[in-house]
């Protein structure tokens, strides 16, 4: 059971939080239990883990703030094990470095430098910056299949919800547009006219441009009748 003196100081402590929020740190205790505390970590622009959501742990103990929390992550981010302390010189890894003057907020905003670097320490992983940058775009959807996460963080349920509401009118609006585009251009046919030459239909219409046809046979054949019973004239008056 928290001490008195325990619960005092992380009720102090959260109302400071809601009074003066810690960029890029949003931090709540459970409802049912005040030494366990929900936190998001969004992730700094510039890094690897700009646009992502971590969501994770502390845990204090009954004796805080004379003795560290533990710190855990929830989230697959690419720096820390989920679901496995880490170990900073502000949690419980390190007691003989604590210092009761610390507060969650400074435990969160250490904990997000942390994350920044390359540092190892017990609990840490090494990825790639491509696999970071997967992980945080793929974290708010992550969270948001966690009840507890939705239940503490409704805000951030409302933003992924948010998000998958534009992604669809984005999609829309492309399939959309290239539905206007196949249906705007003629529709190319080739027939056929009647005296057997290829013709080329747009939208149904002829547009052969107006090429010169070729002078038919039989004409040519006239011509040159008519001219031969012309020139057979004066031999026939002989």
């Amino acid at each position: 059971m928290a001490e008195k003196s325990c619960i005092k100081r992380l009720q102090k402590e959260y109302r400071a939080l809601c009074k003066e929020p810690v960029s890029n740190v949003v931090a709540r205790p459970s409802p049912s239990d005040i030494l366990e505390w929900h936190y998001v970590l969004e992730g700094s622009e510039g890094t690897p883990f700009s646009g992502g959501y971590y969501y994770g742990k502390i845990k204090f103990p009954p004796e805080y703030p004379y003795k560290p929390p533990g710190i855990s992550m929830t989230t697959p981010n690419g720096r820390f094990m989920t679901q496995k302390k880490i170990c900073l010189s502000m949690s419980d890894f390190h007691p003989e470095t604590w210092n009761p003057m610390w507060s969650v907020s400074s435990i969160l905003t250490g904990l997000l430098s942390f994350m920044m670097d390359t540092s190892p320490t017990t609990g840490s992983v090494t990825t790639t910056t491509a696999e970071k940058q997967r992980l945080a775009k793929s974290s708010l959807s992550f969270n948001c299949k966690n009840a507890t996460f939705r239940k503490m963080f409704p805000e951030y349920v409302e933003k992924y919800n948010q998000q998958l509401l534009s992604e669809q009118v984005a999609s829309e609006q492309v399939s959309s547009e290239m539905s206007h585009v196949k249906s705007s251009r003629p529709v190319l046919e080739r027939s056929l006219d009647s005296a057997g030459e290829d013709v080329k239909m747009v939208d149904g219409k002829d547009v052969r441009k107006n090429r010169k046809r070729p002078f038919p046979t039989w004409m040519m054949l006239l011509l040159f009748s008519i001219f031969g019973v012309v020139m057979a004239l004066p031999l026939l008056q002989l």
